[in-house]
């Protein structure tokens, strides 16, 4: 006679088994690179960075309210063919706190750590504040070895009123209802960066947006905003020496930081620039639509090798 605890006892072996013993379909499974974690020792502050993966470097900058999480739908992306390179920009945790950071430092932060990293060459992907780091750096560094430049919502330092625009009167009405959309999205509890739309259609990302933003809240951002405009003197003429291939990216429903004609204008001045517009999104193209964005970087970069 058949012991009813034996049948119960082999069936949990032979479930046991089935865990332990991987299926082919799990033993063709992808293999997920590590990540290798840092501090690269600045004066009066360490910066914090992230590498993944293998092949030619991409340098990720992130925006003001954000920090080097906010690229976790890129580094998954491109990870299995490029060294996906992620940093905290100074004063914004796991970097050292220190108060109300100095932007004028982010140039040389980005050059410290291409040095440190010992990178012969890099693609930069910067976002938004991410470009006073990657322009300065370009303009300061005579020497630099950036291979390609992706511009996601941003001009950087370059003085947008100095723009040649067919109509300056346009920039001035964008920055009058920027004003006012961005004071209306504050009082509904929305971001301005990730803007109206992803609030009502992605309710998680906006989540997750203001999360991230909130990790990174280490010091006062209307103090800081102030010290990052005050650098926005770059004559646009000097955009003509920027000679590897440049991309911009831009939400064309981006109403509170960036307008998307200003790209129009500053390519082509540049010898080898060109423009996407994305449709349905805002200022962070990057977070809010991450399969345009990532098909549209991977493009550009397969054409510079």
């Amino acid at each position: 006679m058949i012991d009813r605890r034996d049948i119960l006892v082999g069936s949990a072996t032979a479930l046991t088994a089935s865990f332990l013993t991987p299926s082919p379909a799990l033993a063709q499974a992808t293999t997920v690179p590590g990540t290798k974690r840092g501090f690269l020792e600045r004066p009066g502050c360490r910066i914090y960075y992230e590498v993944t993966g293998s092949g030619p470097p991409i340098i990720f900058a992130h925006g003001v309210g954000s920090n080097h999480q906010t690229w976790w739908q890129q580094v998954p992306h491109f990870f299995d063919r490029f060294t996906c390179v992620t940093f905290s920009h100074r004063g914004y945790p796991p970097s050292s706190e220190i108060g109300i950071p100095d932007p004028r430092e982010f140039a040389g932060d980005l050059a410290s750590l291409i040095e440190h990293l010992q990178l012969p060459d890099v693609r930069l992907v910067v976002q938004s504040m991410g470009g006073w780091t990657a322009i300065e750096y370009i303009l300061t560094h005579p020497q630099h070895n950036v291979r390609a430049l992706v511009l996601a919502s941003t001009c950087g330092t370059i003085n947008r009123i100095s723009v040649p625009l067919t109509d300056p009167q346009r920039l001035i009405e964008y920055d009058r209802k920027a004003a006012e959309a961005t004071a209306d999205m504050l009082r509904r509890g929305i971001s301005p960066p990730a803007g109206e739309r992803m609030a009502r259609e992605q309710p998680w990302l906006h989540f997750l947006y203001r999360e991230i933003a909130n990790a990174s809240a280490a010091f006062d951002r209307v103090e800081f905003r102030k010290r990052i405009f005050a650098m926005t003197n770059r004559s646009p003429e000097l955009l003509r020496g920027f000679v590897m291939p440049v991309l911009f990216i831009t939400g064309e429903e981006d109403i509170a930081n960036f307008p998307p004609f200003m790209a129009d204008a500053l390519a082509p001045l540049m010898p080898n620039a060109r423009v996407e517009h994305v449709p349905e999104a805002g200022h962070s193209v990057y977070f809010q639509r991450a399969d345009v964005f990532n098909r549209l970087v991977d493009n550009f970069l397969s054409k510079v090798g």
